[in-house]
């Protein structure tokens, strides 16, 4: 075989494909990228690109060309686990806590190595516990936000809570680097953390700019919890580790009109913006409550089929403006770290929503979430494998 020359590298390669997504403005479909040596020369129309440049080899490469996906919201400490697509009433006792002594610094590194080697654009992790911080802090290969859990439900822990967040904050602090994992707060649930914490959380994290992250409305119990005080929810999972009844958790009484996400609008908690984790149950108030609010939201769909909680209302969210990014949540779930899976079951799942929709929520929406900025692909930009995506459009 002849060695490729230096005029073969300078020759203008033509890489076409089903969708094109440069990281500015919306995406297209289908869509080019005339490559020069390693840096990009032209993008747009695969017709355009082929009369600009007559010249060019040509490839189609199929699926997605667009910078690499961010994965918004995984579990890395989780990573360990086996996947089990179970009822969320079963999959919470026989994964969740039939497996715990797998969570722990050894899948959070190991998770953290998977996606490193995925290229992800960024990631949103939940970290669990301290040891788990401290590891993944040092981890030079991804960038993105660990959010620190809190579960607190008594509200007379609320304020120790703090205090001991305050500290590990501050400690933790010391050690992000420019460009690297960032520290953030997710106090769990709006049923699984007091309303007085969740109000105190909600101010240190705005007061210190820290982002912040909450799982909201996955499952269908939480609106009957939220409207009644009692469900499903309360049964199987609650009542043995709660106050005596659901009423001393939100501080307030449930109330047939009550949601999750109203009642953390109530609470003052989304003027501080968190992102919203799942959304999949919410009514059309609470679309309008969370736009009105300015908050992104970020859906888990492979999670949200495998424990059966439903459909996320995209279109709802799209409709009102909402900033959509996408997760896998963890391994034991959503059955994998890669993002660009997550996009092709998306796709299937939301057949009348535009790809070019699922992709710009897989790369922009994902940045706009973590504070981050997606690389280019313009003129003038280094050209990158990555970029090619192969057949992940789930078409």
């Amino acid at each position: 075989m002849t060695a490729p020359t230096p005029a073969d590298f300078f020759t203008p390669r033509l890489l076409t494909c089903d969708l094109l997504y440069t990281g500015l403005g919306g995406a297209q479909s289908p869509g080019g990228v005339v490559v020069v040596g390693d840096t990009v020369a032209a993008t747009g129309h695969p017709d355009e690109l082929r009369r600009a440049y007559p010249q060019a080899r040509e490839t189609a490469v199929g699926g997605v060309i667009a910078p690499p996906p961010v994965n918004a919201h995984t579990h890395l400490d989780m990573s360990a686990y086996d996947f089990r697509a179970l009822p969320y009433f079963r999959w919470i006792p026989e994964v969740v806590v039939g497996q715990r002594e797998r969570r722990g610094v050894a899948g959070a590194l190991a998770g953290a190595q998977e996606l490193a080697r995925l290229r992800v654009g960024g990631v949103g992790d939940i970290v669990f516990a301290p040891d788990v911080m401290d590891a993944l802090l040092d981890h030079a290969d991804l960038t993105g936000v660990l959010y620190f859990e809190l579960f607190a439900p008594k509200p007379d822990l609320a304020d120790e809570t703090l205090a001991r967040l305050r500290e590990l904050v501050t400690a933790w602090r010391r050690r992000e680097r420019p460009g690297g994992l960032r520290l953030g707060v997710t106090p769990h649930t709006p049923f699984t953390v007091s309303a007085r914490l969740m109000r105190l959380a909600a101010e240190f994290a705005a007061g210190e700019g820290l982002p912040m992250q909450i799982h909201v409305a996955e499952h269908p119990s939480e609106r009957e919890l939220f409207a009644t005080g009692a469900g499903p929810l309360w049964d199987n999972r609650l009542k043995a580790l709660m106050p005596d009844t659901f009423a001393e958790v939100i501080g307030r009484d449930p109330h047939p009109d009550l949601t999750p996400v109203r009642y953390l609008d109530e609470l003052g908690v989304l003027a501080a913006r968190p992102t919203l984790v799942h959304m999949v149950n919410v009514t059309p108030d609470d679309v309008a409550r969370v736009a009105r609010a300015g908050c992104a939201v970020v859906t888990c769909p492979r999670s949200n089929h495998h424990l059966e909680c439903g459909v996320f209302p995209w279109a709802a969210f799209a409709a009102a403006g909402v900033e959509v990014a996408l997760g896998t949540d963890s391994v034991a779930s959503g059955e994998s770290l890669d993002v660009r899976e997550e996009v092709a079951f998306a796709r299937q799942l939301h057949p009348a929503l535009d790809p070019r929709v699922i992709v710009r929520a897989a790369v922009k929406g994902g940045h706009r979430v973590l504070g981050s900025r997606a690389p280019f692909i313009r003129r003038g930009e280094a050209w990158r494998d990555e970029y090619v995506w192969a057949d992940y459009t789930g078409a």
